[in-house]
């Protein structure tokens, strides 16, 4: 994997036009964090099961809407894609307000609505991958992935309690409208970029996202990095639920002990980003995607051992600030890889089928450990999944990885 030491000016205009758009959707919609849930409960009197459904079948329905559409959006000119998407997003959270705001507002629309966006964000996220080696060169990837995983770790520090603020004055609408909006100001930005795709990066290839899976599982290297980034993604947010249960429920924490312990670890985040692009110079995009991967995965076992009290959020702090670092330097590493590892004419199909499986096994995952949670507890429950995301990092170490500087 090439890397070269950058700076922001090197990656061009129309990367930044792009960086803008990724950075004004992601923080629209982190802004608008649970608000479905929130409008569920408060505006629709939504019991316990009928908000988990909400939160389950909205992106399971996406996925399965996203999959057939893969093709397509690799055939599509991309920019064209991402402003569609937006578009489209747009529309359907506006119309949320809108049903509000004239009294009709419904559970149907609300599940509609959900299944809608993520379908589209799923398409608008493989595209995004395909538009990305458009506007940033080879030896720039790197350094345009961190910035997106800043970005995105930024964001996620700071929408929530922006958000918050707002409900408390405005209630759940609001957030959704931002959101809305911010979709609107993402597709302006990309409709700044001039950068055009070559005939190259787009290509004739029969199939869509099952093609992509195809290629995927054909390719040991993308094969075995799918198996390991879907299981922590599905481990790890599979796991969330019965972590806040034990948190708030078992061991008593306050609600801004909580608000503390989820945000304080993205910070953490977004420092450790600085550190990607000088730890692959040095060790290797080898040694720092298997280490990286490893770190990510290796300490939420002790989380089944949180403690009650400051201890405990202290624990808790300490255990999520490392996973969160992990991630923030795996995360462009592995994007990276896995995009000069994928052909350009396929990258679109590719990227959905990764996402729609992610997907996928978050869903499958969630359920797995909160029926577990049930029946075992939720310490067992947590002390499993961790077990699962060690066994998950051995698949790193097959990954065929240059390990040179």
């Amino acid at each position: 994997m090439r890397s070269t030491a950058v700076s922001a000016p090197r990656l061009g205009r129309d990367f930044r036009r792009l960086w803008t758009s990724f950075g004004v959707s992601a923080l629209g919609s982190r802004i608008a964090l649970d608000s479905f849930a929130l409008l569920a409960v408060t505006q629709l009197r939504a019991g316990a099961f009928a908000v988990a459904a909400l939160a389950a079948i909205g992106p399971a329905a996406g996925a399965v809407l996203a999959a057939p559409l893969g093709g397509w959006a690799e055939r599509a000119p991309k920019r064209a894609v991402l402003i569609g998407a937006d578009l489209v997003r747009c529309a359907v959270l506006a119309s949320v307000a809108t049903a509000w705001w004239l009294g009709m507002l419904g559970y149907g629309l609300l599940v509609t609505v959900a299944a809608v966006t993520a379908a589209a964000t799923i398409v608008f996220t493989a595209a995004r991958g395909s538009l990305l080696r458009v506007v940033a060169p080879p030896e720039l990837l790197l350094a345009a992935n961190s910035r997106l995983e800043a970005t995105q770790w930024a964001v996620t520090a700071t929408g929530p309690p922006v958000g918050g603020v707002l409900l408390g004055v405005f209630g759940p609408v609001i957030t959704v409208a931002i959101d809305a909006v911010s979709y609107l100001g993402s597709a302006c930005a990309l409709a700044g970029i001039r950068a055009r795709e070559s005939v190259a990066t787009r290509s004739a290839v029969v199939g869509g996202t099952g093609a992509g899976l195809r290629i995927i599982v054909a390719d040991p290297a993308l094969r075995l990095l799918c198996v390991n980034t879907c299981l922590v993604s599905g481990l790890i947010m599979g796991s969330a639920p019965v972590l806040t249960v034990l948190l708030i429920h078992d061991l008593g924490f306050a609600t801004w002990q909580y608000g503390v312990v989820l945000g304080v670890p993205c910070l953490g985040g977004l420092a450790a980003t600085r550190l990607t692009g000088p730890l692959v110079r040095r060790f290797g995009a080898g040694v720092v995607l298997r280490g990286a991967g490893v770190a990510r995965a290796g300490v939420s076992i002790g989380l089944a051992w949180t403690p009650a009290g400051v201890p405990g959020m202290v624990v808790v702090l300490v255990i999520q600030t490392w996973i969160v670092a992990a991630m923030a330097v795996f995360t462009p590493v592995f994007a990276t890889y896995r995009l000069e590892r994928i052909a350009p004419g396929v990258t679109t199909r590719v990227l959905t089928a990764w996402t729609v499986t992610n997907s996928a096994v978050v869903a499958a995952t969630t359920v797995t450990v909160g029926v577990l949670a049930q029946v075992c507890g939720g310490r067992q429950a947590l002390l499993v999944a961790g077990i699962a995301l060690l066994v998950s990092a051995a698949a790193l170490f097959a990954v065929p990885v240059r390990t040179g500087r």
